[in-house]
């Protein structure tokens, strides 16, 4: 144990002496939790930019400008009265939508014509259009039915009856699980968890391939030969720094005021097993490649994409089976399955099992392959040494 000691105040020494190790492990939580927490605070999209063309110019087209104008999330960027030079304009005002309202437009209501208003979307961002689309309907549909309502009074029909014989029946939504639809809520546990995920591979992918590197690797063999013991020394101080930036990060939800229950057991297991299967992977690699730049950048080129494959934002069942086989390797696929479960859901362990499992079979099969993979090694050099 004084051994180990001894030589696990050197691995902190070299942890700390690595400039870049430190910034990445230290930094980048911090940073990124920032950062993404400011970025999605406002939580929801709103002032959406549109352009309305009234070729009508009728009270009926005033009404339906003002109705616009008090939506919250379009702002009426310009009203015109002819279509103009819209397209060449758009890579400069990037409007949501164009709204048209053609030509006799009150005139063709009054007359039962049915009239069209046409709505031209830019589709070039879908999140803006969908939530540019589902707002101007919502406006057009509320002065479609006061139109109507209005009409059959006008043929004399209560106003009670009015409303009635146009609303057959009502709908009423229930939101559940960020009721408000608050997008932080919603985007940063994916954020912050394929983040440390990146990390904890970063930071590990060091560990070895810096002492094959540098010669340090020979003199550790020198007094240990076992794999077991290695692997334990140079996860021990990531096993005690690591639940210091876990509870940085947890006090992004705090700061934020996320609705998220992360502060509970399964939770924690959860966390936990994350820590153990990344750990392992990046360790896997520093000791399969024994340089520190190929090493990051392998395991970059991995952990890049996982917050794309893991199914938070897009679906899984939408992914193409190859690549969704790919994304059941990385730990933070089944992180964030089971985050959503227990943070959104009130799941118990019960519910994470499967999650918990995979989580569980990845730390065994890199941990496993670690303890050989590095043995032999650590035979190799020993025998270098020796010789």
């Amino acid at each position: 144990m004084k051994e180990f000691l001894k030589l696990l105040k050197i691995e902190f020494k070299r942890i700390f002496s690595n400039n870049v190790l430190s910034a990445i492990f230290f930094g980048a939580p911090v940073l990124y939790g920032i950062l993404f927490g400011f970025v999605y605070q406002q939580a929801k999209v709103v002032d959406l930019p549109i352009v309305i063309v009234d070729q009508d110019v009728s009270p009926l087209s005033d009404q339906i400008i003002d109705a616009f104008e008090i939506n919250e999330a379009l702002l009426l960027k310009d009203l015109r009265y002819t279509p103009g030079t819209i397209a060449e304009e758009m890579p400069g005002e990037q409007y949501a939508a164009v709204i048209t309202l053609p030509s006799g437009f009150e005139a063709d209501i009054l007359q039962k014509r049915h009239p069209e208003v046409r709505v031209d979307l830019n589709m070039a961002n879908i999140l803006n259009a969908n939530i540019a689309s589902k707002n101007i309907q919502q406006v057009l549909m509320t002065v479609n039915a006061g139109i109507e309502i209005e009409g059959l009074q006008k043929q004399g029909m209560p106003q009670s009856q009015a409303m009635e014989s146009y609303e057959s029946f009502k709908i009423n939504f229930n939101k559940l699980y960020n009721s408000t639809g608050n997008y932080l809520s919603f985007m940063l546990p994916g954020l912050l968890g394929a983040i440390m995920q990146q990390v904890i591979f970063l930071a590990m992918a060091l560990v070895f391939a810096r002492d094959f590197e540098d010669g340090y690797f020979k003199e550790l063999v020198k007094g240990k030969k076992w794999s077991v013991y290695h692997i334990g020394l140079k996860a021990t101080p990531f096993l005690l720094m690591l639940p210091v930036m876990w509870f940085i990060v947890s006090q992004f939800f705090v700061f934020f005021n996320v609705e998220a229950d992360i502060f509970n057991f399964p939770m924690l297991i959860l966390t936990t097993l994350l820590t153990f299967a990344s750990m392992g992977i990046g360790m896997l690699f520093s000791i399969l490649i024994p340089n520190q730049l190929k090493a990051t950048e392998l395991l970059m080129v991995i952990s890049t994409p996982a917050f794309v494959l893991s199914g938070f934002t897009w679906p899984s069942l939408a992914i193409p089976e190859s690549i969704n086989a790919f994304s059941q390797s990385l730990p933070v696929t089944h992180y964030l399955s089971g985050f959503r479960k227990v943070a959104f859901y009130g799941g118990d362990m019960w519910d994470i099992l499967p999650e918990l499992k995979f989580l569980t079979i990845i730390t065994a099969i890199t941990l496993t392959t670690m303890v050989v993979v590095l043995q032999l090694k650590i035979n190799r050099t020993k025998k270098q040494v020796d010789s």
